[in-house]
């Protein structure tokens, strides 16, 4: 069998099995649909940073950007969410080609002016000035598309679309070409692989992906001001969580998001009093110990991971 079939029928066939069940015998729909989320933002953080290098600090810029341009679609035009979800992605990925020239730039300075330039998109959205268009700093209420339920499923579309992503990159030729880019750019440039296309896919793929989640988000709350959908929250979980399970496979994503999020709204619950020093001793101890992630346990052992 392929490895690209194999790793649809055997990962994300069950995942979005269990997620498509769940919403029937658990209560808190809201925790459910944040977990897809968050699937959905890690992955885009693995396409972005684990097949090229690129730390996006202000990856939430894309999300927001998303969240926003199914907004105005749905308060100006009158479209219906699924054409607004479309919209999302189309408008982040317009706000990704605009961004193209960060690309210009890596390590730090690259992670330093992409938040940059995410705080300038939020203060552009939340300008008083634009309230005709954005509603400002007053927020969006859009309650003609209230549908938690379609949104949840279209969340669920999302993310069986950004889980066959990273499973072409992680199986294909390009993304090898994405890898050996983020290895050693100099040497795949003299190998005759164009460094500057893969980059600018690359980074269009996951401004996609994290647009398509703004939208559904948009969709689902209904109701949001610019703080909210631009919050680093956002950012800051999803790479964190790429980072914990380990990023350029399909699966460290997943166990990150599953582990560290389950454990976020377990002890954010329980014990709050408790969570950031607890939360920051995991993340402590990822750093010290696993710095290749979670999944560097089982490459350890000779495992092969997905």
């Amino acid at each position: 069998m392929p490895s690209t079939l194999r790793h649809l029928l055997f990962i994300v066939a069950p995942l979005l099995i269990v997620f498509a069940i769940l919403p029937g015998v658990y209560e808190n729909h809201l925790m459910l649909f944040n977990f897809v989320v968050f699937l959905i933002l890690a992955q885009g953080v693995n396409v972005i940073y684990g097949f090229t290098g690129y730390l996006p600090f202000g990856y939430v810029g894309f999300f927001g950007g998303g969240a926003y341009g199914f907004a105005m679609m749905v308060m100006h035009a009158h479209a219906p969410a699924p054409l607004a979800l479309i919209v999302a992605g189309v408008a982040a990925v317009l706000l990704g080609l605009l961004l193209t020239p960060l690309l210009r730039l890596s390590g730090a300075y690259f992670a330093i002016a992409n938040l940059a330039a995410s705080l300038a998109v939020l203060h552009f959205v939340a300008n008083p000035a634009l309230e005709d268009i954005t509603r400002g700093p007053y927020g969006v209420s859009l309650t003609a598309t209230f549908n938690p339920n379609a949104a949840y499923w279209a969340a669920l579309l999302v993310l069986a679309l950004t889980l066959g992503v990273v499973v072409f990159l992680k199986n294909s030729r390009f993304g090898l070409a994405l890898q050996a880019v983020r290895e050693d750019p100099v040497s795949a440039a003299m190998a005759g692989v164009s460094v500057v296309r893969m980059r600018v896919v690359a980074w269009l793929a996951s401004a996609l992906i994290a647009g398509l989640a703004g939208g559904v988000y948009a969709w689902y709350v209904s109701v949001f001001f610019p703080d909210n959908v631009f919050s680093g929250t956002f950012s800051i979980f999803a790479i964190v969580f790429a980072l914990f399970g380990g990023v350029a496979t399909i699966i460290g994503p997943i166990v990150g998001v599953l582990i560290l999020y389950g454990v976020y709204n377990l002890i954010g619950f329980t014990t709050p009093q408790y969570f950031q020093l607890i939360y920051g001793l995991l993340i402590m101890g990822l750093v010290l110990f696993l710095p290749a992630g979670l999944v560097s346990l089982a490459t350890r052992r000779g495992w092969h991971v997905p």
